[in-house]
């Protein structure tokens, strides 16, 4: 694999032996952010499916906003769910100071896979318009 840095944030190309696809930072920060304050306000509203729902929003904006081929965008939002529950951890034993390694890794895991579930809708809604 061959990774360029181009213009700092803007965009990481990886190129495999077929497909070149490319990792555009800006969306997956901006997604990262979605998550984090729209999961904060909707865990107050709607409780705690409202972190699940904040999850699904950001991954499909970051899928949206990528666009291209469906696993693009899979990519995309595979990279916000993970990125953002990792801050999601971190925040969550400073706050309570508690560490279960195996809550955490299962928690990851599954927001990665929310995360390209999303991703993959937010690309395909993006392809359709």
């Amino acid at each position: 694999m061959i990774i360029n840095l181009r213009n700092k944030l803007k965009l990481i190309t990886f190129k495999a032996v077929k497909k070149m696809v490319e990792v555009k930072l800006i969306p997956v920060i901006i997604g990262i952010f979605i998550a984090i304050i729209l999961g904060f306000i909707l865990n107050i509203i709607i409780g705690p499916w409202g972190g699940t729902i904040a999850y699904l929003i950001a991954t499909i904006y970051a899928g949206y906003r990528v666009g291209g081929e469906y696993m693009n965008g899979a990519l995309h939002g595979a990279l916000v769910g993970v990125f953002s529950g990792v801050l999601f951890v971190i925040l969550a034993v400073m706050s309570s100071g508690v560490v279960v390694m195996g809550g955490m890794l299962f928690g990851l895991i599954v927001a990665g896979i929310y995360g390209a579930i999303g991703g993959s809708i937010g690309s395909l809604i993006s392809k359709g318009t």
